[in-house]
């Protein structure tokens, strides 16, 4: 049973990368996901917030005059806060370089362009098999076009590209106008990678306190349904692989993506709950599907049900949301 994919112009043992997140910052924890079955890691973020501090010494410019936005002030974390530094962050790339035998990927989570996208090369040097952009913004001026929000991501790509060699993944939210026509803008520039989806953490409020307040979520198995749309939309219309991430719990979910044209998976919050033992058990029950169903590799499977080859295209568009509405009967008695 041949389990092997392409992604990013590496051939990994497996379609089963770990995302990044807090799980890659200990060297030990890499190595058991190396031997669990992850066939690529993506280390946990470093932020371009870090990377400005240390450049342009912002911690002192926003703690000057604190008692006119003392309040304001709490929604930065403190440079401790951060779990590595820049030069930390490099340290580790290296040392789970010389750690492990599958590919380290590295990763900026950053919002504008600016001189923070220099350190993609530094990354490079530190021995990083790739890169990726996670470009988490918001926006909210009214007063800014969608054309100007896709022009921003155009440009950090662009100027990334610019400045290494390794190959670029760039994470993306689904707010967009129109993915399809600017994936295929991200494939002009060269993007070698699209991650789909990027999820943003939601703020609630503490209603004893009557404060903001922030906790980590994890995905659910329904998180999955968009990027799956959306890979099977984009498989085989843009040259960029496809990872698929968010709400993939077991070998079923991987499954589903590899046959919509996902190159890869990525898994976090699954691992988080369950150990990062849970990949061995995902990739066993992929062999034992691929099996039962009489498939001999990933290859085979991959993009077979993707909007391009499926009997019924419009099930990834609007007609398959009028027919499930149409098709709803509510329970007797609501």
């Amino acid at each position: 049973m041949d389990l092997t994919t392409n992604y990013l112009g590496m051939k990994l043992r497996n379609p089963l990368v770990v995302s990044a997140s807090p799980l890659s910052d200990d060297l030990d924890d890499i190595k058991k996901m190396r031997d669990a079955g992850a066939s690529a890691v993506v280390l946990r973020s470093i932020f371009e917030e870090q990377l400005r501090l240390e450049r342009f010494e912002l911690h002192h410019h926003l703690t000057s005059n604190t008692d006119s936005f003392s309040e304001a002030l709490n929604f930065f974390p403190e440079p401790s806060e951060y779990h590595l530094g820049p030069d930390d962050y490099l340290e580790h790339i290296r040392k789970a370089k010389k750690a492990v035998d599958i590919p380290i990927i590295g990763s900026i989570n950053g919002t504008s362009l600016g001189g923070w996208t220099d350190f993609a090369k530094v990354i490079e040097k530190a021995g990083a098999d790739a890169l990726e952009l996670n470009i988490y913004a918001i926006p909210t001026d009214p007063d800014q076009t969608s054309d100007e929000v896709e022009q921003t991501y155009l440009d950090i790509l662009k100027a990334v590209k610019g400045t290494v060699k390794i190959p670029v993944a760039l994470k993306l939210s689904p707010f967009f106008s129109n993915l399809s026509h600017l994936a295929r803008r991200f494939d002009q520039i060269g993007a070698n990678a699209l991650v789909l989806f990027n999820r943003f953490y939601q703020p609630d409020i503490d209603l004893e306190t009557l404060e903001l307040s922030s906790h980590v979520l994890f995905s659910t198995p329904q998180a999955m349904r968009l990027p799956l749309r959306w890979i099977a939309i984009l498989s085989q219309r843009i040259k960029a692989d496809l990872a698929a991430t968010g709400g993939i719990y077991s070998a079923q979910d991987v499954v589903k993506m590899l046959l919509v044209g996902a190159n890869v998976t990525m898994f976090a919050s699954a691992l988080m709950e369950s150990g990062l033992s849970h990949l061995r058990t995902v990739e066993k029950d992929l062999q034992d599907w691929m099996e039962k169903n009489e498939y001999e590799s990933v290859q085979q499977m991959r993009g077979s049900m993707s909007q391009i080859h499926c009997e019924e295209p419009s099930a990834f568009e609007r007609a398959q949301y009028v027919r499930a509405i149409k098709s709803y009967v509510p329970a007797k008695g609501n």
